[in-house]
């Protein structure tokens, strides 16, 4: 959401454009952007990443056997729903898949609700410790799933677990005649002359998913944070103030289904990706 934004198409682009701005630190590891590290998303993920923790301890040290509080209520209320999606999708041990779809259950709904704050409150803050100078020369985006970079690293660790399991379910043999021999089973010389050709559409396969994964999640937030910037443009504006506060609160709403759909498809996905790998073609 936003405070405002300035009136005019060019005022709206200047917005726009410092919004869509990273806050970054040049690591100089390699020469031009390559080398810039965004640390608004490391630090915002890192910190809800550990109040999510802090949060579940702090509750679990203190649950009883008796009646629970409303907070003990909440949260065995979610992690029930997390162990019955991860019971109708995956029929193995649960013992570490559970806990893995919850962190990445709750870790992405925190990062995602954070597209509910107002866009310029950074920089409101900063204007107040320092001044409106360096409020203007300040950057930085609370909504790390909208950095490419954040749903990636998800993406890609998601994909060494998915490789563990698959070792740990198959071994190193079997997993590696799996990813010759299949889709397309074949006897003698044919097997050989398939092999090039399946282990092509199995690494295509495996390829997908994490890429899947990261585009879909960095998509849709980045794509509900433009909106929310574009609905700032009709703040600037007498004449549009009020349909820009209406516009702003029905997408608020209709974002907080986003926001939560997002994080159940990753995690629902994960699941079935790690059910898939323990089985075989």
């Amino acid at each position: 959401m936003s405070v405002e934004a300035e009136s005019g198409s060019g005022g709206l682009n200047e917005y726009i454009t410092h919004h869509l701005h990273h806050g970054q630190i040049d690591t100089g590891l390699v020469d031009g952007k390559l080398g810039m590290f965004n640390w608004d998303s490391w630090a915002v993920s890192l910190a809800l990443g550990l109040v999510f923790l802090f949060w579940f301890w702090s509750v679990a040290r203190r649950a009883t056997t008796g009646v629970p509080g409303k907070m003990q209520a909440f949260i065995e209320m979610v992690v029930e729903f997390i162990d019955t999606q991860v019971k109708d999708s995956f029929h193995g041990d649960r013992r570490s898949v559970a806990p893995l779809a919850l962190t990445i259950f709750m870790w992405i709904v925190f990062m995602n609700t954070m597209d509910l704050l107002p866009l310029d409150l950074p920089g409101w803050l900063v204007s107040v410790v320092a001044g409106e100078d360096a409020a203007h020369h300040f950057y930085m985006r609370v909504v790390p799933t909208a950095d490419l970079n954040t749903t990636l690293g998800l993406s890609v660790t998601v994909f060494f677990i998915l490789i563990g399991h698959a070792l740990a379910a198959k071994g190193g043999f079997g997993f590696g005649k799996e990813l010759l021999t299949a889709p397309f089973h074949a006897h003698g010389g044919m097997a050989v002359v398939l092999a090039p050709v399946n282990l092509i559409m199995n690494v295509i396969e495996w390829l997908v998913k994490p890429i899947s994964l990261a585009m879909r999640l960095f998509g849709n937030m980045y794509g509900g944070e433009l909106v929310f910037m574009l609905i700032a443009g009709l703040l600037g504006s007498a004449v549009t103030f009020a349909p820009g506060v209406l516009f702003n609160a029905a997408w608020g709403i209709f974002h907080i289904l986003i926001i939560l759909l997002q994080a159940f498809i990753f995690m629902v996905l994960t699941v079935v990706y790690i059910a898939g790998a323990r089985e075989g073609h």
